[in-house]
């Protein structure tokens, strides 16, 4: 299920967050969520072999914003849209009604409150499947140095690695969603646009994805995955999510 939510602020008031918000809009998310849930999905989330996942995914915020560099904040003016999506009715169902329960959601220091929910199921129907990432799409490993210690490297679209990396945690997604291995097949991935790389910090973790156009061709269900849940990693944090086009 996906599903846009409006939110307001005071009308004499704006929206103001740090340039790097991420970890807001997800603790708003947790929240908002029943606690027992919410904790369960932060404690544990769903298993695949030593892999956890929370199967859920956020876009960027959407909407009319100024940057003011010299004090590192973005300002909104209201409305300001977000979209979430997640193949779990549990989590979706309890966000919603969160949502619907409180008179405010608290974003950072800002009081916001939800204008407007639209809700809806995109199906994919055939075996390409063209989006364009609402919020970066990262592919990254961890690797050993020679001298000791680790380094993460990214990849990015078109790139033999971003392709592989996709494909195992797509699969990963769907044993963690369904406990069973998913069925055989690959998704081929290929940009229909220069990527644009995006350096962000998440909690003062540096963090790299790339924005793009992509078309992706293979398994209708993992197709339908990627969708639902996110495309590569860290969907849960902001990254990943990504939307049909034509």
């Amino acid at each position: 299920m996906r599903f846009e939510i409006e939110l307001v602020a005071d009308p004499a008031e704006e929206t103001v967050l740090p340039i790097q918000y991420n970890h807001l809009v997800q603790s708003m998310l947790y929240q908002s969520l029943d606690s027992d849930f919410a904790d369960f999905l932060h404690d544990q989330g769903f298993k695949s072999k030593s892999r956890r996942f929370r199967l859920f995914v956020f876009s960027r915020l959407m909407g009319r914003f100024r940057m003011d560099t010299a004090n590192s904040t973005i300002i909104f003016q209201s409305p300001v849209k977000l979209i979430i999506s997640s193949p779990i009715n549990e989590f979706c169902q309890s966000l919603i009604n969160g949502f619907l329960a409180r008179k405010f959601l608290r974003l950072g220091h800002n009081l916001l409150q939800v204008e407007k929910i639209n809700v809806e199921r995109p199906v994919v129907k055939s075996d390409i499947l063209k989006v364009k990432s609402l919020s970066p799409v990262v592919a990254y490993s961890t690797l050993l140095k020679p001298e000791g210690g680790k380094y993460t490297c990214y990849f990015q679209p078109g790139e033999s690695e971003f392709a592989r990396l996709i494909n195992v945690n797509l699969r990963n997604k769907y044993k963690a969603l369904y406990n069973e291995e998913a069925p055989e097949g690959e998704i081929k991935t290929r940009p229909l646009r220069t990527p644009k790389l995006h350096v962000m910090s998440y909690k003062g973790v540096v963090i790299k994805g790339y924005s793009s156009f992509l078309q992706l061709q293979g398994l209708q269900a993992l197709l339908q995955l990627a969708l639902d849940a996110g495309l590569g990693s860290k969907n849960s944090m902001g990254f990943g999510c990504v939307e049909p086009v034509a």
